[in-house]
Order: structure tokens, then sequence, then C-alpha cells
């Protein structure tokens, strides 16, 4: 195409992942670590699913968000890890328009999906602390597959326009995108014309999303520290907030990296771009590698089959 006009689309064939910015010498070391997280939380959420699955005993609402859980984990880090190490020990930064769209559209929409689950785990915990007696029949099968289906309506539903408003902009032959992965910012700054609609959405569907969990996350556990403190004995204290110490966990090595992420890519132009798109990379790979460590930690069911597990190995 050789002249572009204000009614004329260009789409690149392709566009070209950096990497990290400012790093490129040094991430082909950098992958190493990159790729044990991985490899850890690859092995370490299908052995949870495995477990919950085989397991009677964790057939319950706070198991099945978990499975959920690593569910998501799982296809948010597939879709953009492997690309990743590509770049990092090959050279392969080369993405075609359609599979950047698509890789967009998978690591988003999951990313609210995680962002729902661990909502939705917050609710368990509330329930399970304000109505022990209440709580399977509150949180019936029914009612914890409706809310996982809800949420992950939610994120298809908020996160298709990105796909769509990106669809409808020109790049005028600007393809190299400054990141490691197709992200819905990075790839809107590449673009010619008016970019407002999305940076608009793009705000709308963030805020909608985490804004709406973080606030129930928030108000839940207002709640359970109130009826905690209430409790008569020391013990009983310690014991509820043993059940919730492995949820808390996981939330904040979700929301700070991502929060830190989203903040950067429009207020913080003072950060160097190596260290917003270091901690963009582990805002992907870290909860799904430390999740399955901490529930397994946490989880006298799971840290038993585990050590059977090793047994049978080891006879």
């Amino acid at each position: 195409m050789s002249s572009l006009n204000s009614t004329t689309l260009y789409h690149p064939p392709a566009f070209l992942l950096v990497g990290i910015p400012g790093l490129e010498k040094e991430q082909f070391w950098i992958a190493f670590p990159f790729s044990m997280m991985y490899a850890i939380a690859v092995l370490g959420n299908i052995t949870l699913l495995v477990f919950i699955k085989t397991e009677p005993s964790l057939h319950e609402p706070m198991y099945f968000f978990l499975a959920m859980l690593s569910f998501t984990d799982l296809v948010l880090t597939t879709s953009s890890v492997p690309k990743m190490l590509s770049i990092f020990w090959l050279g392969s930064r080369e993405i075609g328009f359609v599979s950047c769209l698509t890789q967009l559209f998978f690591i988003h929409t999951f990313s609210s999906l995680e962002s729902g689950v661990l909502m939705a785990m917050a609710l368990d915990r509330y329930v399970a602390i304000c109505y022990p007696l209440r709580h399977s029949t509150i949180l019936s099968v029914p009612v914890v597959v409706t809310l996982g289906s809800l949420v992950l309506v939610r994120g298809v539903v908020l996160v298709s326009p990105f796909c769509f408003l990106l669809h409808r902009l020109s790049f005028c032959q600007q393809n190299v995108i400054s990141h490691a992965y197709c992200e819905h910012m990075a790839v809107v700054k590449l673009a010619c014309g008016d970019t407002r609609i999305n940076v608009i959405y793009g705000l709308f569907a963030a805020f909608l999303v985490v804004g709406f969990d973080m606030i129930l996350i928030f108000v839940s556990y207002i709640t359970i520290l109130q009826v905690v403190m209430r409790l008569p004995s020391t013990e009983a204290r310690l014991k509820a907030f043993s059940t919730c110490a492995s949820h808390v966990s996981v939330i904040l090595a979700f929301y700070i990296p991502a929060l830190f992420t989203f903040l950067t890519h429009r207020f913080g132009h003072s950060i160097p771009h190596h260290v917003h798109i270091m901690v963009a990379c582990l805002y992907l790979l870290l909860p799904s590698t430390l999740n399955p460590i901490i529930y397994g930690v946490r989880t006298k069911q799971i840290r038993d089959r585990v050590v059977l597990l090793f047994q049978h190995k080891a006879t």
C-alpha cells in the first residue's frame, strides 16, 4: 500500500515484539528463571486440578474455585510465556496481526477471570466464617458453577471490544511493539489517528473489573475481620485467620503487580521502561507460580497427597 488516507486502514501483516526494551542482551539469561517459573506453574496447577478432581474431601466450594483459578493460570501463562521465551532465546520476535489480537484477547480475558475468581473466593471465605452452618447451602455446586460462568462471560464481553476497536485503527506501517507480549495499550500506542475511544474504553473495562472485584474483596474481609475479632478465644481467632491466609497471599501476588502495571502504563512515565515490562511479565507469571505452592503448603489434604505421591515413587 503506497499511500494512506483517512478512509483506508492499514494493518501490518505482523508485529515485532521487542521483549524487554533496554535489556535485549540480558533477556537471554532472564529467560532461564522465567522458564523455571513457567514449568512450576504448569506442573503445580495441573497437579492441583488432578488432586481436586480425585480427592473427595476437596469437593468443596473453596477448592472448586481453586480449580477455576488453576485452569485460568494455565491458560494465562500458556498464551503468553512460550512466545516470550522464543523472543528471549531464539530472537523470534514476529507475531501475526491476528495472532497478536488473539493473544491479547486471551491475556486480558483470563486476567479478568482471575480477578473474578479471587473475588468469588473472598465471598466464599465470607460465607464460611460469617455463616458457617449455611455455607454448603448458600454456595452449592450450581451456585459455584454460576459464579464461575458469570466471571468468564464478563471477561469475554468486556475484552472482545478491545479487538474490534483495534481492528478499526490504522497503524501507519508502525509494527514494533515495545513489550514482551501483545498488551492492549502497547498496541494502541502504535496506531495513528484518534485512539481516544480505545483509551477510554480500556480505562472503563479495567475500573469495572478491578474496581468492582477489589471493593467486594475489601468489604468481605472487613466483615470477616469484624466477625473474627468478636470470637471469644484467641485460638478460634487464629484458626479463622488461618483459613484466609492463603487467599490473602494470592490476592497480594496478583493485584500488586497488576496495579503497578496498570498505573505505570498511564501515569508512571518516569519509571524506566524495562522495569515496567519486567513487572508486566511477572504479573502473568508470579501468581500462576505461587498459587499452587501457597495452596499446596497451606492445604493439609493436598500436602498429604503430595507426600504420599513421593513416598510411592521412593518405593
